[in-house]
């Protein structure tokens, strides 16, 4: 294996690899004993990374005893030095009350500081938390500004609830082609749920409509979505 030499030499990034690769049981066989071996030496050397796996692992029982608190504990360690996925960790734990107080405003400055090193599910979660006005004022632009961040990264959540902003005209004039686009979007990367709703939109369409949304569509994807008229 070609992590294990380097971890053996203390290479910290191997370390963390060769410890999610023995807990997810990508190219090896899955073994929790062995992969928190390794995540607890990188851990022992202060690696970020290393601290949200383990969090990640005591938040879902993976080779430890779950424990939501314990979790909470390494999350805060890792998001205290800059990880953008432990941040993002830690406003779901606030957003939902795992292993802490339910705490909206938490949530939301941990998804902020996730979202702004640009965390498509920290952006994600922060356009939905000014959509429903959790915590904060609704503001149905941010949240707009959010999703579209987080879709630009192949979020297909975020392309998912773009497309119902458009389609209901929430704090946007309402525009089914668009709506269309970015349902087809989502839907090509298997979001069960736009399937239907791309459906819906078609319905409010002229085929020529449909027959634009849908280039628009391949333009946005093909362009890694840098052609996405938003």
């Amino acid at each position: 294996m070609k992590f294990r030499q380097a971890a053996i030499q203390n290479n910290i990034d191997a370390q963390v690899n060769l410890g999610i690769m023995y807990g997810s049981g990508k190219c090896t066989k899955q073994d929790y004993a062995e992969s928190l071996k390794w995540i607890h030496l990188a851990v022992a050397l202060n690696s970020a990374s290393a601290q949200d796996v383990l969090g990640t692992m005591y938040a879902y029982g993976y080779g430890v005893v779950q424990d939501h608190s314990e979790a909470i504990n390494w999350y805060q360690l890792a998001a205290q030095q800059g990880n953008a996925n432990a941040q993002f960790n830690l406003g779901v734990s606030y957003d939902n009350g795992y292993g802490v107080l339910q705490n909206y405003a938490e949530a939301i400055k941990w998804y902020q500081l996730a979202a702004e090193q640009g965390h498509d599910y920290a952006q994600f979660n922060l356009g939905r938390m000014y959509g429903l006005g959790h915590g904060l004022v609704q503001d149905y632009s941010r949240e707009l500004k959010w999703y579209q961040l987080s879709a630009q990264q192949g979020n297909s959540d975020a392309q998912f609830n773009l497309g119902i902003l458009y389609y209901q005209g929430n704090g946007i004039t309402r525009n089914y082609l668009k709506a269309h686009m970015w349902f087809n979007l989502a839907a090509i990367k298997g979001n069960a749920e736009s399937v239907e709703a791309r459906a819906l939109a078609a319905k409010k369409l002229t085929s020529a409509q449909v027959m634009e949304a849908q280039r628009m569509a391949n333009e946005c994807a093909t362009s890694d979505y840098k052609k996405c008229d938003l």
